[in-house]
């Protein structure tokens, strides 16, 4: 089946791993999140302070991650963790929280910033109108679906081709910048910490976008059975990989700023198209070019990875079973492919990108904090558990208190009803729970046995255990 092919020993090296970090973190957030963090913190000094901080901080996590993942050796994220140290109705939580919000918004917030830079340079001057964005996002989110449904070889080719179309482009603005600073254009630099946004709310923001230019920084818990080494490499690869990104993105936020001041960053459509125009002419369709593949890259990488923990959760009768299935004739998780585009499409219609993002890692964080904390829970429950790579738990204290930061700053800073909605929605998976998985109650499976027979037929997929 599929599991077992994207789980054959490759026996992933060092540098392979490096290069997975590197190529799933540079995704679609360089490209939007300057203008919002910039925005939120109000000067070029403290903007590129965030940009740094949220590098340690994703170092920090993806430490705590590498001792949860080589402990608990299993697939499907934070899930088995929350299972260990918690039990399973925060498992539960988590999975209804990832497969319902989590894992569609990103989608969504990912396609939509691919329609922004797709659309950009066709509308010279001003920003294109939203229903423009809207439906190609939505193109895209069909298109994705519809490849990774068809093939995962295709999927992976897809990914191969457009990590290398991410990095060369970052090379190019930060080369284009270097050059420029080289040449004395400092003059945006000189007041950098005047007008710096001093509310804990508003700094709470500027990291949530931040941050989510870094987000993948915990992939490589879906690959720890992969590592040969694991024990000498998972660290290692967190500590070159994600440094070298956190470089990668300070400098490119500092090209941008030798280009353009502050006003310009904030009103321009699409930043690195601006700067393309700028540096790059008459060469400068390169830039929207190539951000575009990107960002389609790792939309489909986002997509690619949406199956592994419907699948996981499946397996613990935690979600409906015939979102665990798999085709017949393609091993593709078709069904739970095609439930996360149909999602993300939702998510598409009401909200921007700047909304989407505040929410998505209001619940993010939210999990990144207990999943810090599950660590040192089981410090003391668990101490029989082999630990090959093990932190210092003061490590996994400051993520907590982090977490608790970034989850609570800007709520009670601005207070707004999105917040309450978000927290109510995560909850509500509660009234799921108590009688479909908790009791298993007949008349559950009495309506979902029709429904999944029929849906079996027509997208043609079984479980995956009668497809080995």
């Amino acid at each position: 089946g599929w599991m077992t092919g994207c789980e054959k020993r490759f026996g992933v090296g060092l540098l392979s791993g490096i290069c997975l970090i590197v190529g799933t973190m540079i995704g679609s957030g360089i490209f939007i999140s300057p203008k919002s963090v910039l925005l939120y913190s109000g000067a070029v000094g403290p903007c590129l302070l965030i940009w740094t901080a949220c590098g340690v901080l994703s170092t920090l996590g993806a430490l705590c991650y590498a001792e949860l993942g080589t402990m608990i050796t299993k697939s499907g994220g934070e899930y088995p963790y929350f299972m260990e140290a918690f039990g399973s109705i925060v498992a539960y939580l988590y999975s209804w929280t990832t497969i319902m919000v989590l894992k569609p918004s990103s989608f969504a917030i990912i396609t939509l910033s691919f329609a922004e830079y797709a659309s950009t340079p066709f509308y010279p001057g001003c920003s294109p109108p939203l229903i423009v964005t809207k439906c190609l996002a939505a193109a895209a989110i069909l298109i994705i679906t519809s490849i990774n449904c068809l093939s995962v070889k295709l999927a992976s080719y897809v990914q191969n081709f457009f990590t290398a179309a991410k990095l060369i482009i970052i090379l190019v603005i930060v080369g284009a910048g270097i050059v420029l600073l080289a040449q004395g254009k400092t003059e945006n630099f000189s007041n950098a910490f005047d007008g710096t946004a001093t509310s804990f709310g508003a700094i709470g923001l500027a990291f949530y976008n931040g941050l989510w230019a870094y987000d993948g920084w915990n992939q490589l818990n879906f690959i720890t059975e992969e590592l040969k080494d694991p024990f000498r490499d998972l660290p290692l690869a967190i500590v070159i990989g994600i440094p070298l990104v956190t470089v990668c993105y300070v400098l490119v936020n500092v090209a941008y700023f030798t280009v353009m001041t502050t006003t310009e960053l904030l009103l321009s459509p699409a930043v690195a198209v601006t700067f393309g125009d700028r540096v790059l002419y008459p060469a400068s369709w390169i830039v929207p070019l190539f951000v575009v593949f990107s960002t389609f890259g790792s939309a489909n990488g986002s997509c690619f990875t949406a199956g592994r923990l419907v699948y996981a959760s499946g397996r613990e009768g935690h979600m409906v079973k015939i979102l665990s299935y798999i085709n017949v004739k393609r091993y593709t998780p078709a069904p739970a492919l095609i439930f996360n585009g149909v999602l993300a499409i939702f998510y598409i219609i009401p909200a921007d990108i700047n909304t989407l993002i505040n929410y998505f890692s209001f619940a993010q964080w939210f999990f990144y904090g207990l999943a810090a904390l599950a660590l040192i829970v089981m410090r003391f429950t668990r101490k029989d558990l082999d630990r090959p790579v093990k932190i210092p738990v003061v490590l996994a204290g400051i993520m907590v208190l982090v977490s608790c930061y970034l989850v609570l700053a800007p709520i009670i800073d601005q207070p707004e009803l999105e917040y309450l909605y978000c927290t109510i929605f995560i909850f509500s998976g509660l009234i799921l729970y108590y009688p479909f998985v908790y009791r298993k109650v007949n008349w559950g499976r009495k309506i979902m046995r029709p429904i999944t027979m029929h849906l079996q037929l027509l997208m043609d997929v079984a479980p995956p255990e009668k497809t080995e």
